[in-house]
C-alpha cells in the first residue's frame, strides 16, 4: 500500500531524514514515535506528499507520488489522502457542516452530493445535532470528530494523524482512539499515526521509533 524508499530530507545543513525505509499494508494502524526533531512530523509530511524529500521515493499504492508534478500531485493528495491535525485545522467562520465539505469543493464536486455525504459522515460520528455550529461552539473532542469527517470526505485510502491527541483531555483522547479504530473497521483505511501519546500508540498494530532521523 505504502512503499518508502531510502528517504532523505535536509533543510540547508541540516539533516532531518537519513535513509528512511517503511512499507505499510492496507488496512494497516502504524504508530511513529520518537523524540521531538526526530524527524516524525517530517516523514508524515512527505508520506502525505505535504513536502517533497531531498531523495527518495514514496510509492502509493503502485503510484509513485513524486513523479507527478505539483498540479497533479495535489488532486492525488485530495483523493487518496486524509489528514488529522493536532490542532483540527477547522476554518473558524465556517460550520461542522461546511468545513466538511471543504475537500469535496476543492474537487468540484455537486454541491446536493457532497453535502449529503458530509452530513451522514457527521451523523454517523455523532454530530448530527451540531452541523451548523462554528468551531467555537464546539468542544475539543466535537472538533476532532469534524476533522476526522473532514478527512474521510473524499473517501481516502490512507488518514495520517499528526499528535491528534495533543490537545485532547483523557476522555477525548480515549474517544479518539476509539473512533480511529472504528475508522478502520468501518471504512477500512490504512492509518499513520505521529504521537507522543503512549496509549494512543497502544491501538496500532505496529510502533515504529524514528531516533535522528533514521527508523530504529
Amino acid at each position: 500500500m505504502i512503499e518508502v524508499k531510502n528517504i532523505w530530507k535536509s533543510f540547508g545543513a541540516l539533516e532531518v531524514l537519513k535513509g528512511v525505509n517503511l512499507q505499510v499494508e492496507k488496512g494497516e494502524i502504524v504508530a511513529i514515535i520518537g523524540k521531538s526533531g526526530a524527524g516524525k512530523t517530517t516523514l508524515l509530511q512527505i508520506i502525505g506528499t505535504l513536502d517533497r524529500p531531498t531523495q527518495g521515493q514514496v510509492i502509493i499504492d503502485g503510484t509513485d507520488v513524486f513523479a507527478m508534478k505539483d498540479k497533479e500531485l495535489a488532486a492525488f493528495r485530495n483523493q487518496h489522502i486524509g489528514f488529522i491535525f493536532q490542532f483540527h485545522q477547522l476554518l473558524p467562520e465556517f460550520t461542522a457542516l461546511e468545513n466538511v465539505c471543504i475537500p469535496a469543493m476543492i474537487a468540484r464536486e455537486k454541491e446536493n452530493e457532497y453535502k449529503a455525504r458530509a452530513t451522514q459522515l457527521l451523523t454517523d460520528l455523532g454530530l448530527g445535532d451540531r452541523l451548523h455550529h462554528k468551531p467555537n461552539a464546539l468542544s475539543g473532542g466535537e472538533k476532532q470528530r469534524v476533522a476526522a469527517a473532514r478527512a474521510l470526505m473524499m473517501h481516502p485510502d490512507i488518514i495520517l494523524a499528526d499528535e491528534p491527541t495533543g490537545s485532547l483531555d483523557t476522555q477525548n483522547k480515549k474517544e479518539l482512539s476509539e473512533l480511529l479504530l472504528k475508522l478502520r473497521k468501518e471504512y477500512g483505511q490504512t492509518i499513520l499515526l505521529v504521537t507522543h501519546d503512549k496509549e494512543l500508540a497502544g491501538i496500532a498494530d505496529r510502533i515504529i521509533e524514528i531516533k535522528d532521523g533514521i527508523i530504529e
